[in-house]
């Protein structure tokens, strides 16, 4: 029996990171590989082999390092600043979902509360003053 599917420590392209990151533009499916390549110029940490064509193979360590930037800048909405001194950091290789992130999503949880309850008592204020006219 085949398997068709690769090996998981196998090397994959550009095309297929993006696919695994879910970088697909909404509107008419295409690949936004671009965002790879430029994460790649902005984090010497993404270091993918590069071969004939120019074309990128990422290996498994690259992946890691690339969900990292992912969950760092777009779920606990860090910087690409940020995201550097953070991968700068001593000891960053070992990080994986499981390590205690949590000061930036406890901040960011505060500011959102903080956001949302300013909201709610603006929107207040805007009732009251229609009722006003």
């Amino acid at each position: 029996m085949v398997n068709n599917k690769k090996n998981r420590s196998a090397y994959k392209t550009i095309g297929e990171v993006a696919k695994e990151l879910g970088l697909v533009d909404k509107k008419n499916g295409s690949l936004k590989t671009h965002t790879l390549r430029y994460w790649e110029s902005e984090f010497k940490q993404i270091k993918p082999s590069i071969r004939a064509g120019n074309r990128r193979y990422y290996s498994e360590k690259d992946l890691r390092i690339i969900k990292k930037i992912q969950t760092l800048l777009k779920e606990r909405g860090l910087t690409i600043k940020g995201v550097k001194k953070l991968l700068n950091k001593p000891k960053i290789d070992a990080l994986d979902e499981n390590n205690n992130l949590g000061i930036f999503k406890e901040n960011n949880f505060n500011k959102t509360e903080i956001i949302k309850n300013k909201l709610k008592n603006i929107s207040k204020i805007i009732t009251e003053l229609k009722k006003i006219k």
